[in-house]
């Protein structure tokens, strides 16, 4: 297989006394789409502050490319080529997408900014990603459908040579248009050699583009598989059990947070 382009290996997360993230390993891998599953309180969130470096581990190791890493905060994680596509997108609604995409990274030709330079990236970086339900980068955010929206901050990160990119709930509150447009700016990323790690609680849209599934239950990692080894039903099971048959945790009564 593949080496993981980033690995967590026995993550351990606390806040006071509750046990949040209890021995993770996790795994994302270049040209795959690793869907990360698990009901609320599963440690979903807590794991992606830990790997976004917003979050530091209590301890455990935190590897790139094979290399163990020093991880202090965003900045390094960022500057490993990973992003985070959170589900507020964090867009502003007053500027227009080439403004956005260069948000606090502002190219500068001397003391003004490079507007065509700014301009001509973020249009080739729509472009490379297929995206042709943007009919202008200077269009104002605020314009934007919702799947335009997601589009938009999804080419964001991308735009930065990110290796990792990081989708939380990217098809919520969608319509099914607008889902289908992003699951396949989805795949289209995993197929650059991406590694891409989806958060989601859609099982259809997990089933459709993932190539692995990791089931969080109660801060333990209750399985790691190929999709192709699970059905919709175990994963299910995985999300609200911690185990199916013999797939998962061997003792769920004891897995606390």
């Amino acid at each position: 297989m593949t080496e993981p382009l980033l690995e967590l290996r026995g993550v351990n997360k606390s806040f006071g006394v509750v046990h949040v993230l209890h021995d993770v390993d996790f795994a994302v891998y270049p040209g795959q789409v690793t869907a990360l599953v698990g009901d609320n309180g599963a440690g979903k969130s807590t794991l992606v502050k830990v790997i976004a470096g917003i979050y530091g581990r209590d301890n455990g190791d935190f590897l790139f490319d094979g290399a163990p890493v020093n991880v202090h905060g965003p900045r390094d994680v960022a500057g490993l080529g990973v992003e985070v596509v959170y589900q507020d997108l964090a867009l502003c609604d007053n500027l227009d997408i080439v403004q956005n995409m260069f948000l606090g990274r502002e190219l500068r030709h001397g003391p003004v900014l490079d507007e065509i330079t700014m301009e001509t990236q973020a249009r080739e970086t729509l472009t490379s990603l297929s995206v042709r339900t943007v009919k202008s980068v200077r269009q104002p955010v605020a314009s934007l459908s919702g799947g335009q929206r997601q589009t938009v901050a999804i080419a964001k990160a991308v735009l930065w040579n990110s290796r990792v990119v990081l989708l939380d709930e990217p098809t919520a509150a969608l319509g099914v248009a607008q889902t289908r447009q992003v699951l396949d700016l989805v795949r289209r990323l995993a197929d650059r050699g991406l590694g891409v790690v989806l958060i989601s609680h859609n099982m259809n849209d997990v089933f459709e583009v993932a190539d692995r599934i990791t089931a969080l239950y109660l801060g333990r990692v209750a399985a790691d598989v190929h999709v192709e080894e699970v059905s919709h039903n175990q994963v299910v099971e995985l999300i609200t059990a911690g185990r199916s048959g013999d797939l998962g945790l061997q003792n769920t009564a004891s897995a606390t947070i």
